[in-house]
This record gives C-alpha cells, sequence and structure tokens, in this order.
C-alpha cells in the first residue's frame, strides 16, 4: 500500500525521491512527503495531499530541496484522515508541522504498516511529555524511537531494536537521525522493504520500480531486522544489535519493462504482455517435453503423497485458486478446499503433514497470504509458494517456490500476474496428475501441446480488441453488469467480475449460473448487462437456458464462446468467440475478453485506470 523511497549518496537526493515515489504510484496513496538533509543542516520537510504531481510542484520536482540524503512517502490513510498533518514524513519533536520548511527534530521518518498497539504507546508517551500534532500511528514510532534514543543515550541500531520489542503491529521504516548525516536508517516487519547498493550511494524502497533505474543489486531486509545505509553501503543487524549477512539479489528484468512503452495506460500494455508473461512461464517449467518442478524442490513422491491440497490467497489470486480447485480435483483426483486467507487463520485448521497448503500472491507480500502461510507452517502443513517476485517474503519463508515470469506488473488491477499464475496451476496439476497416475502418457503429451499453444491463441484473441473497444463505447453507462457460469466458466467470472468493478466502479457481480433463481435474479431489470461464459461445452445448454431467463425479464445477453461450437445465438444480443482448447486450459483465453471490456469501459467513462480508487496493488496490512 504506501510506497517509501530513500537515497543517500553523492546526488541531489530530491529528484531521485520524486522519481522513486512516482514508480510506486500503484501502491495507492492519498498525499505524499519528502524529507532532505544537507550535511548537518535540519530536515527540510515538504507534505502534500492528493497526486504526487502537488508534491513535484511545491519542490520544483524536487530540486527546490539541497541534499544528498532523504526519504520519501506516499500515504494511503489508515489512521486519521488523508491531511498535510497526517502525511509523512513525520517528526519526533512536539512542534506541529503541516506546512514546509527545514524541521529541528532528532528523529524525521516515513512508515508503512499499521501500529496495532498504538493508543498504548501514545499514552505513554504523553505521560513523558510528548505532545501529538496528528491522528496517525506513524507519529507515536517515530516519537518511541526517539524517546529510547534520548533516555538511554544510545545509538540508532539500539533504539530501533527497543522500539521493535515493543510495537506490536507491522511496519517498514525509514528513519534519519540530526546526529548522524547523511545516513539512513531502516527496520521491518511485515511490511515489504527492500535496500539497493550502487557505487557511492544507497537506496530503499517498499518495491523495486522504485530504484531500478539506479541499482539492480538488492538485498531483502527481514522481520525484526534493521539497516544503517551509508553512501554505497548497507549494514544489516539482528534484534540484538549484532551485524548480520544478508545476500544480494539480482534483479533480471529491465526498467524499461516498468514503462508504459507507448501504451496510454499499464493495464493495457499488460494485458498484451500476457502471451508473453505465460510463455516465459511455461517454458521455465517444461523442458525436453517434460514438466519439471525441480526447482520448487517438490519430486514424483513428494505429489503422489499429498491426501489433500489447501490454496489460500485473496483477490485475484484466489480466484486462481478457484480454478486450481476444479483443475486439480478433476485432474489428480485430490480433494481441493480454497481459502480466503483473510478468513484461513480465524479458522480451525484441520490438516496434517501429507496436505499441501498452496499459497498464491503476485507480490509475495500480501499480509492475509502471509498470516496464512504461516499459520500452516505452524500446523507443520508443507506449503509451496506461486509468486511473482524473487525473494518476497512469502518466497522466503515457504518450503517451496513455484515462481512466475510475469515481469513487473504497475496497474493495481492484475492481468498478466494472474495468467501467470493460471499457467502455473496448470503446469502443476498436469505433473501432478501424471506422477499420480490419474493421466497417462498420451494425454500428459496432449496437455503439454495446449499449454504451449495457449500463448500464440493470446494474440490471437487480442487481436479482436477493436470489436470489445466498440462495445464497451456504447454500455460505459450500464448500472449493474453480472457474470454467470458454470464449473470453470464461474471462476473466469469471478475475475472478470471484479476487473469491472475495480477499475470502471459499476456494480458487477458473479454468480455461478445455477444460483441465479434462489435470489439474484430478482435484481434483473430492463438493460442490465448479463455477461454469459460459455467455454465449458458440457454445461453450455444449462447456462443458456439460465441466460435467456434473465432476457425474459429484460436483461441483455452478452456471450463469450469457443470458436467451431454450436452455440445457438439467436437469443444472445453480442458474441465473443475465443479460440477453441482443452476446457482445462481456456480459462486462460477466456478472461481476455473481459479484462478488454473492463479496460475499455473505464477509458470511455474517462477513469483512473491504473490507479483507480481507494485501492492499492499490494496489500500489505491486515
Amino acid at each position: 500500500m504506501c510506497g517509501i523511497v530513500g537515497y543517500t549518496g553523492n546526488r541531489p537526493a530530491g529528484p531521485i525521491l520524486l522519481d522513486g515515489l512516482k514508480k510506486l504510484e500503484y501502491r495507492g496513496y492519498d498525499s505524499a512527503g519528502i524529507a532532505v538533509r544537507s550535511g548537518d543542516a535540519p530536515a527540510d520537510v515538504v507534505k502534500t495531499t492528493g497526486r504526487l504531481v502537488n508534491l513535484a510542484n511545491a519542490t520544483d520536482e524536487g530540486r527546490a530541496l539541497a541534499g544528498t540524503c532523504g526519504i520519501g512517502h506516499t500515504r494511503w490513510a489508515t489512521h486519521g484522515e488523508p491531511s498535510r498533518a497526517n502525511a509523512h514524513p513525520h517528526v519526533s519533536g512536539n512542534a506541529e508541522h503541516t506546512a514546509s520548511g527545514p524541521v529541528e527534530s532528532a528523529v524525521v521518518g516515513v512508515h508503512n504498516g499499521i501500529i496495532e498497539n498504538y493508543e498504548e504507546l501514545k499514552q505513554k508517551l504523553i505521560n513523558n511529555g510528548y505532545r501529538f500534532y496528528s491522528g496517525t500511528d506513524t507519529e507515536v514510532v517515530i516519537k518511541l524511537v526517539d524517546y529510547y534514543y534520548n533516555k538511554y543515550k544510545i545509538g540508532p541500531i539500539d533504539a530501533i531494536n527497543r522500539m521493535m520489542v515493543r510495537v506490536r503491529g507491522s511496519y517498514a521504516l525509514a528513519l534519519m537521525f540530526s546526529d548522524y548525516p547523511g545516513e539512513i536508517y531502516a527496520a521491518r516487519r511485515d511490511s515489504p522493504l527492500i535496500i539497493g547498493v550502487g557505487e557511492g550511494e544507497t537506496f530503499l524502497a517498499s518495491d523495486v520500480p522504485a530504484i531500478l533505474k539506479y541499482t539492480r543489486s538488492v538485498c531483502y531486509i527481514d522481520n525484526l531486522q534493521s539497516a544503517r545505509l551509508l553512501p554505497g553501503e548497507a549494514h544489516f543487524f539482528d534484534l540484538n544489535g549484532d551485524e548480520i549477512e544478508i545476500p544480494k539479489t539480482e534483479i533480471t528484468w529491465n526498467a524499461e519493462a516498468a514503462e508504459k512503452g507507448g501504451y496510454e495506460h499499464f493495464m493495457i500494455k499488460e494485458i498484451h504482455e500476457q502471451p508473453k508473461a505465460v510463455r516465459d512461464t511455461l517454458h521455465s517449467l517444461i523442458r525436453d517435453d517434460r514438466i519439471d518442478l525441480s526447482a520448487t524442490g517438490l519430486c514424483a513422491d513428494d505429489l503422489r503423497r499429498i491426501r489433500s491440497i489447501r490454496i489460500a490467497a485473496c483477490g485475484s489470486a484466489w480466484h486462481v485458486g478457484m480454478s486450481a480447485q476444479y483443475i486439480i480435483e478433476d485432474l489428480c483426483r485430490i480433494p481441493v478446499r480454497v481459502e480466503l486467507a483473510s478468513e484461513f487463520r480465524y479458522r480451525t485448521l484441520l490438516a496434517d503433514p501429507d496436505d499441501l497448503m498452496i499459497v498464491i500472491s503476485q507480490s509475495g507480500e500480501t499480509a492475509d497470504s502471509l498470516a496464512a502461510l504461516r499459520t500452516a507452517k505452524a500446523h507443520g502443513v508443507p506449503t509451496l509458494a506461486i509468486v511473482n517476485v524473487v525473494g518476497s517474503t512469502i518466497a522466503r519463508e515457504a518450503d517451496h517456490v513455484l515462481y512466475t515470469l510475469a515481469g513487473p506488473e504497475i496497474a493495481v488491477a492484475t492481468t498478466k500476474a494472474y495468467s501467470a499464475q493460471l499457467a502455473a496451476i496448470y503446469a502443476l496439476a498436469v505433473e501432478t496428475a501424471f506422477a499420480r497416475g490419474t493421466i497417462d502418457a498420451a494425454a500428459y503429451a496432449r496437455f503439454q501441446t495446449g499449454m504451449l499453444a495457449l500463448p500464440e491463441q493470446m494474440e490471437r484473441v487480442l487481436a479482436e480488441k477493436e470489436r470489445i473497444q466498440w462495445f464497451a463505447s456504447r454500455h460505459a453507462n450500464a448500472r449493474d453488469i453480472f457474470y454467470i457460469g458454470r464449473g470453470l466458466d464461474y471462476t473466469v467470472g469471478l475475475e472478470g467480475g471484479l476487473k469491472m468493478k475495480e477499475i470502471c466502479y459499476i456494480h458487477s457481480e458473479a454468480y455461478a449460473a445455477g444460483e441465479l433463481k434462489h435470489g439474484t435474479i430478482s435484481l434483473i431489470e430492463d438493460g442490465t448487462l448479463i455477461v454469459g461464459v460459455l467455454t465449458q461445452k458440457q454445461l453450455l445448454e444449462k447456462t443458456l437456458s439460465n441466460m435467456e431467463e434473465c432476457k425474459a425479464r429484460g436483461g441483455y445477453l452478452i456471450g463469450l464462446c469457443p470458436e467451431g461450437v454450436d452455440v445457438q445465438t439467436g437469443a444472445l444480443d453480442f458474441t465473443i468467440r475465443i479460440p477453441d482448447t482443452d476446457p482445462h486450459l481456456i480459462g486462460s483465453l477466456a478472461i481476455i475478453p473481459l479484462q478488454l471490456l473492463a479496460y475499455y469501459t473505464s477509458v470511455q467513462k474517462g477513469l483512473d485506470v491504473d490507479k483507480p480508487r481507494n485501492l492499492a496493488k499490494s496489500v500489505t496490512v491486515e
């Protein structure tokens, strides 16, 4: 959610901080601020509300702030309304700080996360003479560090460690101390934070795109660890204050991958990148006519031993899990239960070491998914992470990792990460089925052929985008849209409906078609759009019958079906055709028209496609 950047080196910090914050806009925010230091001078702090352009204008793109060391932040409001007083950076001094200018304060900092016991800590600090100017939990934690720093006359790392022992919640912190010019201190628990080291300069950020143009060498700081950053140096410490080594990771994708590349929006660029994301992911798993899961650490014996599978995920990743349930149960004959990660840890877990827990997350930092992973591990259940970000927390903590190769995804509404996750599920399901003997060698080869053909078929679907654009231009004012289907088609509808509500602010819901008559059909009236996903041929006639019932009540019918399939389209008002393939795999093709429909509807409505209101790319707090 919130974005953090930091820089110390020999270049002006302001422009680098602004550039990094721009790369993190996709995370969602309502205000922004930066603090820059020049030598021993007090930090110069500027904070604004609204879009980042306001901060850029207030600082002349950062050039108005002198200094080569600084931190910046884009805030997503949790405690306290969006305002300049509540915007970060926050300071440890008692003076109210809402205006721009130098700040005489021992500690200046930014924070991503939620401090759960901040009220208790705030009262303790008030009792010790501190006054508060904001309604945030962040100001509390900054002042708590200041309290320990001054009371015990200790160094920054020791003060930070005392804070970490006392605080409950999640945080990624970047701090500057007035007594330590040119240095930045950092700490982390359950919120993402990376450190990048270059020649004579060091960077800090919530996510790789913020610093990729400056360095590819990054370190992933772990829970309850802290860091001291100097120009060209990064030193890491454990909770005891002992210095530790953290290995460096080289980022393989290039900076251009996080740019629009001539497209109007990141979302449409990423929709078009789906064939490559699926191709790259599959080619990393299929070698010499065999699916190779050795990089995950799973062998055939492991796959044969699985008694049942739990899948935990949030949002679109949960929809991938729903698809996986149908695919794995059908191909592998293994019971699968799909869990909303936000609910998983609050239920009684009935599992044993012969089960497998799969956690799906694009960022590898999703707070609820991480909590589900830890819950499963605490009960001795083996875990497999399907993630896109190498070195992310979920990837580091899982027993096994299957990486998708989607590259950076910037638009808040996921597209290519979803498709890459689906591709990973296909490979996992087919290899598991073959290992368990529930499919034979001929079926194994046929599935591989079908999977490897998907990228070219996806490109064929994209070639028909103008027709969907035309439709969206005529129905952008729809008030209600219902997506219906049966089996795997229902899971595709779930994702299509989510895309529409995320970026178009249109009430859209997905229903298993057979459930319409159990209440939902009462909502159908003249002009209601009904999107029928009709790719599962054995269920097609039943879904069409449900659509006819909607038409009789004034619904406008859109049918999404494979080429060459005999669909009586007389009742359909608009038909979208996609290439035919194995019904287990066709969801990868069916989702693209629904992504395009949402995208073009949002454009037609004049909305901010890449940064929809109230949403963030990565939900790193509960």
